[in-house]
């Protein structure tokens, strides 16, 4: 436990006991760190506390303040305020900096992890394009947030799977088999015209040719289910190959075909019918999830008696609860808003208690400068996610999808993310990263036998003191992340701490050889600034560079 954590324990302590507040109350009074450059004079560590007890107990909340400053003590405060209305402000002591400079050194990452009260078994599933073309830019929006949400809670201690649903079935992989056997047929001559409904893309050209390339122009020869497992086969392995590009390594792909194969969606709708909750209707079978907040019943079976994309979702979701998870986690896109309530009414209808939490996100514009732009080369409708990991590269390309809240419009710019410079965040926080290992090694060529031990802490200074504290705001930003899995908020993060750090190494002269004790106090804590850069690049699933 760090020395905020242990104040912060102690200051919850002595409001809930001396004023007997709920636990929810007493959440409101936390501490709060402050890790504004700009706004040092408002101490380290602040609380509303006194407003939120006036309104609860009915008293002034000045006088309240006034209390707290009188009757709270720690042997990490220094000195205690009453600001504003009824705001607490403490500044800490140098003890407590050395202390958390010293954790921060022996346990790098520790600091960061609270104690999990339950270690949980988690299915996040995200991107599930379907295996009917290229993943297009949008995709790579989904598959940011899902893949750090998924990192975020892996490092917590969580047991997380990485799910990728792949729609194997239904109509679609008709049309995409016709679709590829009719250009098949305008490859080898044959006059053959695309139906409106099929998949007009020409990475399906591609496909044709490299298809007739391996199995000869005798390949229309071959009967239907061929092209369905070809077409199907190729595009899944390039939707892979894009993932691997972009950094994400699922864990699963599970196919929507074998929930038929396997008469799990009989078996499931089977289940819900005995519940009350399946009925019979102009010859089809309806799924009456009106009852569960969906705004219409949804058709489960058509009246040809093929298996809509509800039922094998009913199954989907009853295959995961089944295989032992306790919390689900889907990323959608926006549009996707009445399948996240239909989702819910299935978990409601089975009556499971496993948390459901549906991520939507909005869309992505590429641009360059104010102009939206096309990125692919090719006369295809679609942008495709190779396309912008090829321009601007795997880092950048998962930073500048990252860098917005999900359900707020994202404009990618183009001209920003090909640029070396400080202007471009990637660029400056990998920088930042590089330039503490350059300074750490010039140390060691400068300062003979170089060795740096926790104890070199306590020649630390206040110039060192935000450093130190924004580093240990990490702590509370990954619980925010996962309250609210808000992930852009560590892009953020970073980005600020990249910041205080090139502020702090244009202020401040680190390697002196004459102030031998100043000098190894200040590489201590570059070195634990380094540590934690170098954690938010791997939680961000960024590289480190060695140079630049």
């Amino acid at each position: 436990m760090s020395s905020i954590a242990a104040l912060r324990n102690a200051f919850g302590d002595f409001i809930k006991s001396k004023y007997a507040c709920s636990a929810e109350h007493l959440k409101q009074c936390n501490l709060i760190l402050n890790t504004d450059y700009s706004k040092k004079q408002f101490g380290d560590l602040s609380s509303n506390a006194p407003l939120i007890l006036a309104k609860l107990l009915g008293r002034n909340p000045l006088d309240i303040g006034q209390e707290i400053k009188n009757e709270f003590a720690h042997e990490y405060i220094e000195k205690k305020e009453i600001a504003g209305a009824g705001f607490f402000n403490i500044f800490l002591a140098k003890k407590s900096f050395i202390e958390l400079a010293q954790d921060l050194f022996e346990h790098p990452t520790n600091l960061f992890k609270h104690t999990l009260q339950q270690k949980l078994k988690i299915s996040i599933e995200y991107v599930s394009a379907n295996p009917t073309g290229p993943l297009h830019f949008g995709h790579g929006r989904g598959g940011i947030i899902g893949d750090v949400l998924a990192n975020v809670l892996t490092f917590l201690g969580h047991n997380v799977t990485k799910e990728f649903y792949v729609n194997d079935a239904g109509t679609q992989i008709e049309k995409l088999a016709m679709s590829l056997i009719i250009r098949c047929q305008q490859e080898l001559g044959i006059e053959a015209t695309l139906p409106e409904d099929a998949y007009h893309g020409e990475y399906l050209i591609d496909l044709a040719k490299k298809c007739i390339q391996e199995y000869g122009s005798n390949v229309l020869e071959k009967p239907e289910f061929f092209f369905k497992e070809y077409a199907q086969e190729q595009l899944l392995k390039q939707i892979k190959q894009t993932l691997q590009k972009y950094g994400i390594q699922f864990n699963v792909f599970f196919s929507e075909k074998t929930l038929h194969e396997s008469k799990a969606i009989d078996q499931s709708i089977e289940l819900l019918t005995r519940k009350g909750f399946v009925y019979e209707k102009e010859g089809a079978l309806w799924f009456a999830s009106s009852q569960f907040g969906d705004d219409k019943d949804r058709v489960i079976r058509k009246t040809n008696g093929e298996w809509t994309y509800v039922a094998a979702d009913i199954a989907y979701l009853k295959n995961k609860i089944d295989r032992g998870f306790n919390s689900l986690f889907m990323v959608l896109g926006h549009d996707h808003h009445s399948y996240a309530t239909r989702l819910q009414a299935i978990r409601a209808a089975f009556d499971i208690n496993v948390p459901l939490e549906v991520i939507l996100y909005q869309l992505v514009k590429i641009k360059e400068g104010d102009i939206e732009v096309r990125m692919s080369k090719r006369k295809g409708a679609i942008i495709e996610l190779d396309d912008i990991i090829d321009t601007v590269g795997k880092d950048v390309a998962r930073f500048f999808y990252l860098h917005r809240k999900a359900d707020a419009h994202l404009d990618f710019d183009l001209n920003l993310a090909l640029k070396k410079t400080d202007e471009n965040p990637v660029y400056y926080i990998q920088y930042a990263y590089v330039r503490i290992k350059s300074i750490l090694n010039k140390a060691s060529d400068v300062i003979e036998s170089l060795s740096l031990y926790e104890s070199d802490a306590k020649n630390i200074s206040e110039t060192e003191y935000m450093l130190l504290k924004k580093v240990i705001a990490l702590q509370d930003l990954l619980e925010t992340v996962i309250e609210n899995h808000q992930t852009h908020l560590l892009t953020y993060y970073v980005l600020e701490l990249a910041q205080l750090f090139h502020l702090y190494y244009n202020e401040v002269k680190v390697i002196d050889p004459a102030q031998l004790a100043t000098t190894k106090a200040r590489l201590l804590v570059l070195v634990v600034v380094k540590n934690t850069l170098g954690l938010c690049l791997d939680l961000l699933g960024l590289s480190k560079p060695e140079r630049m």
